[in-house]
């Protein structure tokens, strides 16, 4: 039997035991819903790093916008929508199926660059929510979540939602500038170009020029009072100065076509015997053109080339043999395969060339260390510029390699394709 002064004091202590309870189940309930925040919180944190890692290391951001407009589908349940201006200057692209009002709505937003609809400063009445690709200085576009209506974004899923664009909106400005440091580059480039060649006209056509016009004055005021020699000396030196003007007028406007964009060229099945022959004769119409010895390796299959092009580059390659070679060196042009492609080679017997040149003398203007050569050969440094354009043009390359015994061997590889059968001849 329960004393009678503990019998008073049970309902206290039955209410004390039921606070106690609810006091502890109301700090295990926080308990519980600190834990679910914080892992909804690092689940979060994760999904806006991994979509951050990937923004960084995308060269075209704008192909990832899928990514996150399914992160936003699966944030607020909605379908969502977006508007992207991927670059400076470039179309805007629309992805999902925005109506002609989420359409205004998120060119009002990427204008802006201000959050708009339910849960923002801005338009709050709006059923649909608007957020802004918001890049460092302006926005590159918005996307949308349609239909939200009253139903607002908690704080947390709505700041995500946020940095999730913010994401894609440095990753497109990033692209944006980069495109921007290209063409600046490229603009720059062209304009060392054009002055570069300005120059190279201004020099390397004045001379011959001068040369033509005081050998043509010479036979117009003096042809009667000069010798046979004297006459077919001075015509010959017209000759040969013309022919330089047109080599370096070809090569320096090849130069220009083959490096715009979308040069087509003119290609058929060409027979490497018959292109090396073409260069043959035209070079022992030189003087010293009897220094030239080909070789061609026998059974070579048919090549997929443009015959004026590969003409050009041959006589390039021949010519600069010859002018930076002895002048009783032979000059070997070889032609053979190598594994699946065909190999052009000009060979000589020259001073060769530093290896720090190496690379170099296939930029336009370059014409390597001249320091061996006690007069300074003719031309501007245009040509083997246009053979390696050629080369690259066929999708092969033109490369130089030192030889042995002194002098340099250019070598242009062309891929060897599958010649088609012809037609068997009708009895």
């Amino acid at each position: 039997m329960i004393p009678r002064p503990i019998v008073q004091f049970l309902p206290w202590i039955a209410t004390g035991s039921l606070m106690a309870l609810a006091w502890v189940g109301w700090k295990l309930r926080r308990a519980w819903e600190g834990l679910r925040a914080a892992q909804r919180a690092a689940q979060l944190e994760r999904a806006l790093r991994e979509f951050g890692d990937l923004m960084r290391d995308a060269e075209r951001p704008e192909v990832h916008a899928h990514e996150l407009l399914q992160a936003l589908h699966q944030l607020g349940g909605l379908p969502a929508a977006a508007l992207l201006r991927p670059s400076c200057g470039a179309q805007d692209v629309v992805l999902g199926e925005p109506d002609a009002n989420a359409l205004a709505g998120l060119e009002l937003c990427a204008d802006s660059g201000r959050a708009l609809g339910p849960g923002t400063a801005h338009h709050a009445g709006e059923p649909d929510l608007y957020l802004p690709l918001r890049g460092r200085d302006a926005a590159l576009g918005a996307v949308t979540l349609r239909g939200l209506g009253a139903a607002v974004l908690a704080p947390d899923h709505l700041a995500h939602a946020q940095a999730l664009c913010d994401q894609m909106g440095l990753a497109l400005q990033r692209r944006c500038v980069q495109d921007a440091a290209r063409q600046s580059a490229e603009l720059a480039e062209m304009q060392s170009t054009r002055n570069a060649m300005l120059a190279a006209i201004s020099h390397d056509y004045r001379t011959p020029l001068a040369t033509i016009m005081g050998s043509a004055s010479a036979l117009h005021a003096q042809g009667e009072r000069l010798s046979h020699e004297q006459r077919q000396e001075l015509a010959a030196r017209i000759v040969d100065e013309t022919t330089r003007l047109v080599r370096l007028t070809d090569n320096t406007l090849q130069l220009a076509r083959l490096g715009a964009p979308g040069v087509s060229l003119r290609c058929d099945w060409e027979s490497a015997e018959e292109i090396v022959g073409a260069a043959l004769r035209r070079v022992r119409r030189r003087p010293d053109g009897d220094r030239v010895k080909a070789r061609i390796e026998p059974e070579l299959p048919l090549l997929w080339c443009d015959a004026a092009l590969m003409s050009q580059l041959l006589d390039n390659l021949v010519d600069n043999a010859l002018k930076y070679s002895p002048a009783t060196a032979l000059v070997e042009l070889v032609v053979r395969r190598v594994g699946e492609q065909a190999m052009f080679a000009v060979r000589d017997r020259g001073a060769g060339i530093e290896p720090a040149w190496r690379d170099r003398v296939f930029d336009a203007f370059q014409r390597g260390d001249l320091a061996a050569f006690k007069q300074r050969p003719p031309g501007a440094g245009v040509g083997l510029a246009v053979c390696r354009a050629i080369a690259e043009a066929h999708e092969g390359s033109l490369s130089l390699r030192p030889r042995g015994h002194g002098g340099c061997s250019f070598e242009a590889r062309l891929p060897l394709r599958e010649a088609p059968e012809l037609p068997e001849a009708v009895a």
